[in-house]
């Protein structure tokens, strides 16, 4: 038998499979298809200071092979999700990670602090949010900026600290640095590609909001290359890496090319239950490759 266990900043997981924010709610609703202590672990829906709405629909437009969402964070806030929601999830058996999000740095350390005392084991520190003290520009697209939120956020935290990459940079390695240099414990990559759809009859953009993000499969090339550059930019920090993951063979080939552990999103739209199919099927993979430790997959792409 193969050893699913990782370690993601001192934290052990039962295996690598972890639910990616904004696609598995606060968790609870999935407890309907599947057994959810089964998970390594799952990610909580993005939090943020005060309740958010959301942007107008339509926020969802299925593309080729993927899936544009403007859904714009809505949550809430996490006072009224420690209020009413964490009582009720607090007890699932797994590791539980919160992702925070926030319009200024104060936003995001306000989320910690108030996190910060429950059992809650990670939090993942969403940067692709703009910075409305700084023009709009998002938190991840900028090295100076990233890393002093980061920086803020380990001041109260508590926790260890994933912050979560944007794509939509020139050079993630770059990126990277920067949240280690501010105390990162751990890195997952990629989030959303800014996209657009157009109905060509209306000629309107199928998004309320015009852009949107990019997830599933389409996006899985571009996020294998950019946790490759990652891992291969050796800051010693665990990856997690994400974005178009379907299947077992999808979360071995992430795994290969330096991730830890593999955070499933959109599969989940597909079909509730496909985390814990994901992790059923990178198993057999380690098993039928003779694994002793699912960890060993992590890194071992051979380009020679």
């Amino acid at each position: 038998m193969t050893d699913m266990r990782v370690n993601i900043a001192g934290v052990e997981l039962k295996n690598p499979i972890i639910t990616a924010s904004g696609t598995f709610g606060f968790a609870e609703e999935y407890g309907l298809y599947m057994d959810l202590s089964k998970l390594g672990a799952f990610t909580l829906k993005a939090l943020t200071r005060e309740p958010r709405m959301g942007n107008p629909p339509i926020r969802i437009a299925e593309t080729a092979s993927g899936v544009l969402n403007s859904v714009g964070l809505q949550n809430p806030g996490v006072d009224e999700f420690l209020r009413t929601i964490w009582p009720r999830v607090k007890g699932i058996d797994t590791v539980k990670i919160a992702n925070i999000a926030g319009a200024c740095v104060e936003d995001y350390v306000y989320v910690a602090e108030r996190l910060s005392g429950t059992e809650i084991d990670l939090f993942e520190v969403n940067v692709s949010c703009p910075n409305v003290k700084h023009g709009g520009v998002n938190f991840g697209t900028d090295e100076k900026t990233l890393r002093g939120v980061v920086e803020e956020v380990k001041k109260v935290s508590g926790k260890p600290i994933i912050v979560k990459l944007t794509p939509n940079v020139t050079h993630i390695a770059d990126m990277a640095k920067a949240a280690a240099d501010g105390g990162a414990d751990a890195l997952s990559l990629i989030n959303t590609i800014t996209g657009m759809s157009i109905h060509a009859v209306t000629r309107r953009p199928l998004l309320a909001n015009v852009t949107g993000g990019l997830s599933g499969p389409a996006v899985k090339p571009v996020a294998l290359r950019m946790v490759w550059e990652v891992y291969r930019a050796n800051l010693g920090l665990p990856i997690i890496g994400m974005g178009g993951i379907m299947t077992g063979a999808d979360a071995a080939e992430f795994m290969i090319a330096g991730a830890d552990a593999v955070m499933v999103g959109t599969a989940t739209m597909r079909n509730p239950s496909a985390a814990e199919e994901i992790g059923f099927e990178l198993e057999q993979f380690a098993q039928k490759a003779g694994l002793n430790r699912v960890s060993e997959l992590t890194g071992s792409l051979n380009i020679e």
